[in-house]
């Protein structure tokens, strides 16, 4: 068996850096940026606190992850120093919003009354359609989704009369599409904006349990402890925060959605006992797409360290797919997950007749596909760019070996083959 190099092997290759950027880094290259810029768990919490004269930040789960997460940037990052100030920015951001939310609690206890009725949860593999069935959904007036912009600021909580003139978008907008500008390249991979419908996982930070964390650094010890550990606290946290962004501004139902959610489904049925699932299925050899590209990108905004594709695409391996497809196969025959709470969504046929899909759908998660849901579909679809909502009848490379290790998949859930 051939060991791997301890050096970072990368086939990735970074983009250029924009100009302001590479001139910042230049200019500021001689200062002392963990003087100027500390990243340190005592004095960002120290200072969260002076800033928001808060100190109360509700259960202590938090701390742990915290702390492993700041140590690892410190030890294993390598980040410049935009990205030291950058991350320094986020992290008081992150420890200022729990602060603030407590303080909501505590002024009004009546917040944790509020009900989440039935909320409904897309999850799947990447590039299964999660983000195509999310879009659809979103136009139906009985589901609102969370904006980007409510959990960048969710205090003080959004108020129905304001919400779609809040003062605080501006600012969010401004924080939310910084990506865009330090690495351009990254918009034409993900669309943002403050009123871009978001994934759960961008509201898990503040837990510190998040695997959005864990794409922002390369941070190996903390990715080791964040895959071993109790996904709970983040869920339950995240509960604790849709009540206080649904308490003033109702909403029947919320529509949420992350392809992490598949890995966790018996944790999020804890925490969210009458959620509908849906989880989207294709054909595996074909959504099984390398992130490599993304995530070098991610890194390459906050430090020059040299990417290691190869530790993520070993994440990737068709046999570690399969195990995940497989595992909640096993939790659906083992009773661990309530089966009268998933409906599964083919691609295949959303791609195809996507209103008789939808209508297919709604009977069963219990939702009335109502004449405004319809309606709205149809405009939506009309006006989608050519070729944007996809197409699923193409060439892919497999082999035989590849296709039986996602077999008991496929046969399970009728996923057809798009070689």
């Amino acid at each position: 068996m051939t060991e791997r190099t301890a050096a970072p092997v990368s086939t990735w290759t970074p983009p250029p850096r924009p100009e302001w950027l590479a001139r910042f880094l230049e200019e500021t290259a001689a200062w002392k940026h963990n003087i100027v810029a500390p990243l340190d768990a005592a004095e960002l919490i120290a200072t969260a606190q002076r800033n928001t004269g808060l100190s109360d930040f509700g259960d202590d789960d938090w701390r742990e992850p915290f702390e492993i997460l700041i140590r690892s940037i410190n030890e294993e990052a390598e980040l410049h120093f935009f990205g030291r100030l950058w991350t320094r920015q986020e992290m008081l951001l992150f420890l200022e919003n729990r602060l603030r939310i407590e303080e909501c609690y505590r002024q009004h206890p009546e917040i944790e009354d509020e009900v989440i009725d039935r909320p409904v949860f897309v999850t799947g593999l990447p590039r299964s359609g999660t983000s195509i069935l999310f879009e659809l959904l979103a136009q139906d007036k009985q589901f609102l989704a969370p904006a980007n912009w409510e959990f960048v600021l969710p205090c003080p909580p959004p108020e129905a009369a304001t919400y779609r003139n809040d003062p605080r978008v501006p600012r969010a907008h401004e924080l939310i599409t910084q990506m865009g500008r330090v690495a351009p390249a990254y918009q034409a991979m993900h669309e943002m904006g403050a009123w871009i419908p978001n994934e759960c996982g961008v509201a898990f930070p503040l837990s510190f349990r998040s695997q959005h964390l864990a794409a922002s650094f390369q941070v190996p010890s903390y990715v080791n402890w964040l895959f071993a550990a109790d996904q709970k606290p983040a869920y339950a946290y995240y509960r604790r925060l849709l009540k206080l962004l649904q308490w003033k501004n109702p909403r029947d139902h919320w529509l949420l959605k992350a392809p992490e959610h598949q890995s966790f489904l018996p944790t999020l049925f804890e925490v969210f006992p009458d959620a509908r699932v849906i989880v989207t299925h294709r054909d595996p050899v074909k959504a099984q797409g390398s992130v490599t590209n993304l995530l070098g990108t991610i890194y390459h905004m906050r430090s020059d360290k040299a990417f290691d594709a190869q530790a993520f695409e070993e994440l990737l391996t068709p046999e570690g797919t399969a195990a995940r497809l497989e595992q909640m196969i096993d939790w659906l025959e083992g009773g661990v997950i309530p089966a009268d709470q998933i409906t599964h969504s083919h691609y295949a046929a959303l791609v195809d007749s996507p209103l008789e899909a939808l209508e297919a759908l709604y009977a069963r998660i219990g939702f009335p596909f109502t004449e405004q849901a319809r309606s709205a579909v149809e405009n939506y679809l009309a006006h989608k760019p050519k070729g944007k909502f996809g197409a699923h009848k193409y060439a892919v490379a497999e082999d035989d070996q590849t296709r039986r290790i996602f077999q008991r998949y496929q046969e399970y859930f009728n996923v057809t083959s798009e070689g």
